[in-house]
């Protein structure tokens, strides 16, 4: 098992290659998840007060499955600039799915005990039996099909 440090630099390194920004600084405000902020695309960490550091791919996936537009607008919490009814909330679970695979990672580095509204096992019990709850949504989003998922066609959706 990869220490935080180097776990944080494994993930984060990943996710500027394909594209997400990352900027490091202290974050003062209360954010959603602690020591995670995004704005206008980019991933802010404070190091200091992450928790966990699986929640980077979670939030990653929220800036990937938006559009471009989307992307260049949004900041704070995701959730509270969609429309109601809307969510992409499962394209960034399966999405961040997909991240730790290819990093090779345990799913309960995403996956911990204390997020997903105690479902977490439930989710990596689904995912681990090929169960991708949220597969329409990214293969509607152009990211993968489901004859290669979890292998990702691309990362961020254009």
């Amino acid at each position: 098992m990869l220490d935080n440090t180097h776990l944080i630099n494994a993930i984060t390194k990943f996710l500027e290659q394909i594209g997400i920004p990352i900027q490091y600084t202290s974050i003062q405000e209360s954010t959603f998840l602690p020591g995670i902020n995004i704005d206008k695309g980019v991933l802010f960490i404070d190091q200091g007060k992450l928790k966990y550091p699986g929640d980077l791919l979670h939030e990653a996936g929220h800036i990937a499955v938006m559009t471009p537009k989307e992307r260049a607008s949004i900041s704070g919490n995701i959730e509270e600039h969609k429309p109601e009814g809307e969510s992409d909330e499962m394209a960034a679970i399966l999405w961040s799915y997909a991240a730790l695979k290819h990093l090779n990672l345990a799913p309960q580095i995403v996956f911990h005990p204390e997020g997903y509204k105690n479902d977490s096992e439930w989710l990596i019990e689904n995912f681990e039996n090929g169960q991708y709850i949220g597969l329409p949504l990214l293969e509607w989003m152009g990211l993968t099909d489901s004859d290669s998922f979890p292998k990702m066609k691309y990362w961020l959706r254009q």
